[in-house]
C-alpha cells in the first residue's frame, strides 16, 4: 500500500468513529481529509469521494445503533425521504458553484450549528417520541432544509439531521444521533450518485475511506452509548468537533 492508501484507510477510521459518536461530522471530517491529507487535488472529487464513503459508513453505523435501540424508524425515515429530495437539488447547485466559496461557506454554517447545539435543553428529551401529524409536517419540512444543504455542500448532513430531528420532535439526543444515519447515509448516496454521473469520484479512496470507517465505526457506537448516560456530554463533542474543523477550513481557505 502507498502512503496515500494508508493514510486513507486512518481518515475513514477516524471519520467513522466520529460518525457512529455522534451522528454527525463525517463529510465535514472526511472532506478536509481527503483534501488536506490524503492529498486529492480536486475539492469537487474530494466531495464525491466523501460523500459515498460517509453514506455507506453512516448505513452501517445506523445498524450498530438499531441493534442498541437507538433508533426512531418511521422518524428517520420520513425525515430521510424528505431530505433525499432536498439533497439532489442542492447537489446539482453545488457542482455548479465555486469550490473556493463552497468551503468557507461550509465552515461558517457548521459554526452556526455548533453554537445552536451548545443551548442547553430543559431535559433529556422524550425517548417514548412516535410520528404523529403535529411532528409530521416539521419533519419533512426539516428534512428539505437539510437535505438540500446536504447536497449543496456535498455531506452527509448529520451536523444538521440532529437538531433538525430533535427541534421536529423532542426526541432524545442518543436517539437523534442513532436516527440520524438512515439521513446521513441516504443524503450521502443521492448527492455520491449526483457525483458519480460526472465522474467526480476516486473509487479506490472511497473503498478504503470505507474500510477504515466500518472499524472506527463499531468503537464510536459503543462509546456513543456511554456518553449519553452523561446529561450534555454528546451535545458538547458534537459542537467541539464542528468548531475545530471549522476553524481549520478556514484557516486553509484563507491562508
Amino acid at each position: 500500500m502507498t502512503l496515500p492508501d494508508i493514510l486513507a484507510v486512518l481518515s475513514g477510521s477516524v471519520v467513522g468513529l466520529i460518525l457512529a459518536l455522534i451522528g454527525g461530522g463525517g463529510s465535514i471530517l472526511a472532506t478536509p481529509a481527503l483534501l488536506y491529507v490524503v492529498g486529492v487535488a480536486n475539492p469537487h472529487i474530494a466531495i464525491g469521494t466523501s460523500a459515498l464513503a460517509v453514506s455507506v459508513n453512516a448505513f452501517a453505523n445506523f445498524i450498530n445503533h438499531w441493534r442498541r435501540g437507538n433508533v426512531k424508524w418511521r422518524c428517520a425515515v420520513l425525515f430521510g425521504a424528505a431530505g433525499v429530495v432536498g439533497a439532489a437539488l442542492g447537489a446539482h447547485l453545488g457542482k455548479a458553484t465555486d469550490p473556493d466559496i463552497l468551503l468557507p461557506l461550509f465552515a461558517g454554517l457548521m459554526i452556526v450549528v455548533g453554537i445552536a447545539m451548545l443551548r442547553p435543553r430543559k431535559d433529556d428529551g422524550d425517548g417514548s417520541v412516535v410520528l404523529t401529524a403535529e411532528n409530521a409536517p416539521k419533519l419533512i419540512a426539516y428534512g428539505l432544509g437539510a437535505g438540500a444543504l446536504s447536497g449543496f455542500f456535498g455531506i452527509g448532513g448529520g451536523f444538521l439531521v440532529v437538531p433538525g430531528l430533535i427541534g421536529a420532535t423532542g426526541m432524545t439526543m442518543l436517539q437523534a444521533v442513532g436516527s440520524s444515519l438512515f439521513s446521513v447515509g441516504a443524503f450521502g448516496a443521492t448527492t455520491a450518485t449526483s457525483y458519480a454521473l460526472d465522474g467526480l469520484i476516486d473509487w479506490r479512496i472511497a473503498l478504503l475511506f470505507i474500510g477504515g470507517g466500518l472499524i472506527g465505526g463499531a468503537i464510536g457506537a459503543s462509546f456513543a452509548t456511554r456518553l449519553a448516560k452523561q446529561r450534555g456530554a454528546l451535545q458538547r463533542v458534537f459542537a467541539f468537533v464542528v468548531f475545530a474543523v471549522a476553524a481549520y477550513m478556514l484557516w486553509r481557505s484563507f491562508s
